[in-house]
Order: C-alpha cells, then structure tokens, then sequence
C-alpha cells in the first residue's frame, strides 16, 4: 500500500522557481563578498613578491661571498643556478629549485650594477610594465 502525503507527487527534480531563487540568493553572496575578497588576492601577490625578492637577495649575497661580487647584468639571476663560466669558488647551485618567476608568471629583472645599489633587483608586477597603482605596483629590493 502506498501512503500519498499531501503536496507530494512522484516526480523527482527542482522547479524552475526554486532555481531561480537558489540563483538569486548566491548571486547575492558574490554581489556582497567578491568585492571584499578579491582586492585581497592582489595583495596576497605583492607581498609574495617581495618575500621572494627578500630571498633572491640574500642568495646574491652568499653568491658574492664565494665568488666576490654579485653577477653581472649579462650574467643574470641563472649564475645562482648554473656556473656562468669563470666565476671562481662558485659553490652553486644557490638554489635548491630553478629559479622562480614572479606571482604573476614573469621572470624578475635584474641588473647588477644596479642604480640603487650593488643591484637591483624587481618584479614590473601584474601589468609587466614599468610603473603602476594597485597590484600592477613595482616590487623593488631598494623599497
């Protein structure tokens, strides 16, 4: 025997009215969370940057230790990873794994000598130009 409760039919799924309102209470919760959670993933890219600059500085500064002197522009930040040829004492490779892009998928840029220093070294950030407000900032080892 088969027991009919009121308001029940056999068929299985939602309306296209309950979609609808689903639909609309979670375009609400983006409307009212997104602006308050994206701003904060560009931050998250800076300051992921500048642990990696801090990083890839003090690794240029074990490198000048053995060799004395940090490596050239033409040299580049690869001297860390491989031997860039007459450079005596190098005990590299400095970094345990290849060497990184910036957060957004660039290599830094390096030069050496630098013009705030023994060298410079920076990301152009999101926008990889020069310059910039927001997450599309410079992120400089001189700032």
């Amino acid at each position: 025997m088969k027991i009919q409760y009121p308001y029940c039919t056999d068929r299985h799924g939602f309306t296209l009215v309950e979609l609808l309102v689903v639909m609309v209470i979670v375009g609400l919760l983006v409307a009212l969370v997104g602006p308050k959670v994206f701003p904060k993933l560009g931050k998250g890219k800076q300051a992921a940057a500048r642990a990696q600059l801090e990083l890839l500085s003090q690794t240029l500064d074990h490198f000048r230790l053995d060799v004395g002197r940090y490596p050239t522009t033409q040299e580049g930040l690869t001297a860390l990873v491989t031997n860039p040829g007459g450079a005596e004492n190098w005990e590299g490779p400095y970094l345990k794994k290849a060497l990184p892009n910036d957060p957004w998928g660039k290599p830094y840029q390096y030069q050496s000598p630098g013009s705030h220093g023994e060298f410079d070294l920076y990301s152009y950030g999101r926008d990889g130009t020069p310059g910039g407000e927001g997450e599309d900032k410079d992120v400089t080892n001189w700032e």
